[in-house]
């Protein structure tokens, strides 16, 4: 009695996991090559989590946040606000990335009414961004399939065009200059909006589900940052799939040289052992609301539950005390060469890109005009199907280029995984491509 998400096929029961692998119930382990939708940051099962959550739920399972507060959301707020960009100063926990995004959004629409501008109302994000299904983050949201049959629904954004070199980058430009190129774009979309009228812009620092893992070219955010600093105009910076150490620092931000105003994260926050989701924002947001109102006017029932943030406490401590923020560059490393040596010279992979261990491939029907199959293919759910038969969980999507046409790939494996399960992901993932090509 499980309404599944899709209807036409029956799914293997999961009934554990260790590590790096899932297993189901007929006997058959996968390797978790993508940390599901990368959240399985530490694997499965790490005893120093387990036990975390253990201890918390003997002491305290739940407290609802308008009775109290609880020591270890407390503790957890401390340990991510001491390791945030400069100004960060609060911690809204919540159950996941979409209602991270969601707490945001209010977040900066009070902002803006608690310091007397209440006529800002509208957002900017970018085409093919992912942000969510809830309404608010769809509609902020830019995959244009995802948001088809709900847009009567959705508020109005404007979007502009993602950081998306591999198609975008035109002859002669460097990617220097194709940064400013975009950044000017925000600048006239805020112009022609009314700059006293947006309250933000929004965008994944690096690019993931619905693009393939889109990694900014080098000062595209600072120019961005320059252009909301101008026309006084928030920055929010959604992290939730590559933040907390996916891209080598815990704050893929951290890379851009920028801090934004919000930022949202999720995924590799708790792992995946509890649903657990945040926002941090800058101590001028939090204290226009403190010195106004006195509240933020948003709440769930779930809001920091106590096992929840031990879960993510004990992940986040694991990560630092086993140093795997260093792991996680020198693995991804490896694992580019490794993809480019199998994959580079494939004639259906247009694209290997991405940071840590979070990389996109980006299958195309011809590598000189990078021309994509036919979606009516669905190229991408083959290369699932053939993975998993492998014994290989990877993360494939459609709709790479504009919401219906484009196949790529996504690798998000957990932070733990040595060479031999690097090398294991893409000798795995070589044959599965070309079989699900050689099915269409």
């Amino acid at each position: 009695h499980v309404l599944h998400r899709q209807f036409a096929h029956a799914l293997p029961v999961a009934v554990g996991g260790r590590g790096v692998e899932i297993f189901d119930s007929e006997g058959r382990s996968y390797l978790d090559a993508s940390g599901g939708a990368a959240v399985s940051c530490l694997g499965h099962a790490h005893p120093d989590v387990l036990a975390a959550m253990h201890a918390q739920i003997d002491r305290l399972a739940y407290a609802h946040t308008s009775f109290f507060t609880t020591e270890v959301a407390e503790s957890l707020a401390n340990h991510l606000i001491e390791r945030a960009p400069a100004g960060l100063s609060h911690a809204f926990f919540v159950s996941g990335g979409s209602e991270a995004i969601e707490a945001a959004l209010k977040m900066a629409r009070q902002y803006y009414v608690e310091i007397g501008q209440p006529q800002r109302s509208v957002f900017v994000s970018r085409r093919q961004s992912y942000h969510g299904n809830t309404l608010g983050a769809l509609a902020v949201g830019g995959n244009a399939w995802r948001r088809a049959q709900f847009a009567p629904l959705l508020i109005d954004v404007t979007h502009v065009s993602p950081c998306y070199p591999y198609r975008d980058l035109r002859e002669g430009e460097t990617p220097e200059a194709y940064g400013r190129r975009l950044a000017a774009e925000l600048d006239a979309a805020i112009v022609a909006a009314g700059p006293d009228r947006v309250i933000a812009f929004v965008a994944e620092t690096v690019g993931g589900a619905t693009a393939g893992v889109l990694t900014p070219v080098p000062g595209y955010f600072r120019a961005v940052r320059e252009v909301c600093d101008r026309h006084g105009i928030l920055l929010v910076l959604d992290e939730v799939m590559c933040g907390m150490g996916r891209t080598g620092t815990l704050h893929a931000c951290e890379q851009e040289g920028v801090v934004p105003d919000l930022v949202t994260i999720a995924k590799g926050l708790g792992g995946g052992f509890q649903p657990i989701g945040a926002v941090l924002a800058q101590r001028r947001i939090v204290e226009a609301m403190s010195s106004g109102s006195g509240f933020f006017q948003h709440g769930h029932t779930y809001l920091g539950h106590p096992v929840a943030c031990a879960a993510s406490l004990a992940v986040q401590r694991v990560i630092e005390r086993d140093g795997l923020l260093a792991r996680v560059r020198s693995s991804g490393a490896a694992l580019e060469a490794m993809l480019r040596a199998r994959l580079g010279s494939h004639p259906h992979v247009g694209d290997i890109r991405g940071r840590g261990l979070f990389w996109g491939v980006e299958l195309v029907r011809d590598r000189a005009s990078k021309a994509p199959f036919d979606p009516a293919g669905q190229l991408h759910a083959r290369v699932k199907r053939e993975a998993m038969a492998r014994g290989l969980m990877t993360y494939p999507m459609g709709g790479t280029i504009d919401g219906r046409r484009g196949d790529h790939i996504v690798l998000a494996p957990p932070f733990i995984a040595g060479n031999e399960h690097l090398g294991e992901i893409v000798e795995r993932l070589a044959p599965a491509i070309d079989a699900a090509i050689a099915s269409l």
